[in-house]
């Protein structure tokens, strides 16, 4: 293999695919990323068994062929190369080192031969159909923060996507719904069904692939193609072909965690709500993170306490009809819900203090929070 390739589009690409590889690996060929050069291309690869991004860039390829490199190192090498320059890469003799050279300074890695590399990208994945960039990343920003980190459940390390009716006006429409949850809060949006999404099966996408597609749809063009199994997903748009395992768990019944009987609305400024919470929440114990909401008619009253640091209270003027109500949310829960609400009013529908409570967007019926009370 010889190819020609300029430094800001190899890097680019070498940027994509080598957030995929773990820095400490038991299997030597998983530490590398996989080159294969033809027809004016340079297809890049790498893969943990459960990830694996593919992409191509263009390149002046003289001599067709292919090898396996250490990521990271080349990576370095390439972002330590000046702006401008021309990358030569280059496999003689028995394919086992790769030569880089680029100006004045040349460089020799050791390879590994390409039968070693595992593919992820092969098998059928019958269920097809496209969502905007914009719409992508709206499920994924407003859903991932709920993902749960305990391994133990590992059923909710994901992002549980799915086709589901949502009752709109006494009519049932048609959604794709994402959901996450840890235990403690319930993030669930949902936007109209894209076409050809009718039959897909209910999935759980890891998190390692949710926030590798959400750094790469920045950047991406506006149509995503989507295509899944029952234990497989595959993104494709531009040069890039994102494959991942899903989880095999069964997410639980969600529905059932979603109060109907909140019969209490609190309407709040989001931004105000959020900064005062922010402030009083300085107050509060490293641990617990615990914030006190006091509802009284026309005012919420935050309060936090701590042995060790004293207190702090704010007031707030809100639209509360009801009679008064005392509730106690963990505020690092709190803030990560109201910074998803784009329009400027929040609604809380609350029951008492030890059930859960609904926050809604009021400009936008799309998305649903749930959260669990906590003890003050």
């Amino acid at each position: 293999m010889n190819i020609i390739i300029e430094r800001a589009a190899l890097l680019r690409s070498l940027g994509h695919v080598q957030s995929v590889v773990e820095r400490r690996n038991t299997i030597p060929i998983l530490s590398n990323v996989l080159l294969r050069a033809s027809d004016g291309e340079l297809s890049l690869a790498a893969t943990d068994m459960d990830l694996e991004i593919v992409e191509t860039v263009p390149a002046t390829v003289t001599r067709a062929g292919g090898t396996t490199a250490p990521a990271h190192t080349l990576y370095d090498i390439v972002r330590k190369l000046p702006d401008g320059s021309q990358v030569e890469l280059d496999i003689g003799g028995d394919g086992t080192i790769l030569t880089l050279r680029a100006g004045r300074s040349q460089f020799k890695l050791s390879c590994l031969p390409i039968d070693d590399f595992p593919q992820l990208s092969g098998g059928d994945l019958p269920n097809r159909f496209d969502l905007t960039a914009g719409d992508l990343r709206a499920l994924v920003d407003r859903t991932r923060f709920a993902i749960s980190t305990e391994e133990t459940r590992y059923y909710l390390n994901g992002i549980y996507l799915h086709a589901a009716k949502a009752k709109a006006g006494g009519a049932e429409l048609p959604v794709l719904r994402a959901v996450a949850t840890d235990g403690h809060r319930l993030a669930r949006v949902e936007m109209p069904l894209p076409e050809g999404a009718a039959g897909i099966p209910g999935v759980i996408v890891p998190r390692k692939t949710v926030n590798e597609i959400r750094k790469l749809i920045d950047e991406a063009a506006d149509r995503i193609e989507l295509s899944l199994s029952d234990n497989k997903i595959r993104f494709a748009f531009d040069s890039v072909v994102v494959t991942s395992k899903l989880i095999d768990g069964t997410f639980p019944d969600y529905e059932r965690v979603i109060p109907v009987g909140n019969d209490k609305t609190m309407e709040v400024d989001a931004k105000l709500f959020a900064a005062a919470v922010d402030r009083v929440a300085t107050i509060s114990t490293e641990k617990s993170r615990a914030v006190k909401l006091s509802l009284t008619r026309g005012t919420l009253t935050l309060s936090a306490t701590s042995p060790e640091a004293g207190s702090a209270t704010e007031e707030l003027e809100v639209n509360y009809q009801e009679g008064p109500l005392e509730i106690g949310f963990n505020s690092r829960y709190l803030l990560d819900i109201t910074q998803q609400i784009e329009g400027e009013g929040a609604r809380f529908s609350l029951a008492d203090a030890a059930s859960p409570t609904i926050v809604r967007d009021v400009a936008d019926s799309t998305a649903l929070y749930v959260l669990m009370p906590m003890r003050v």
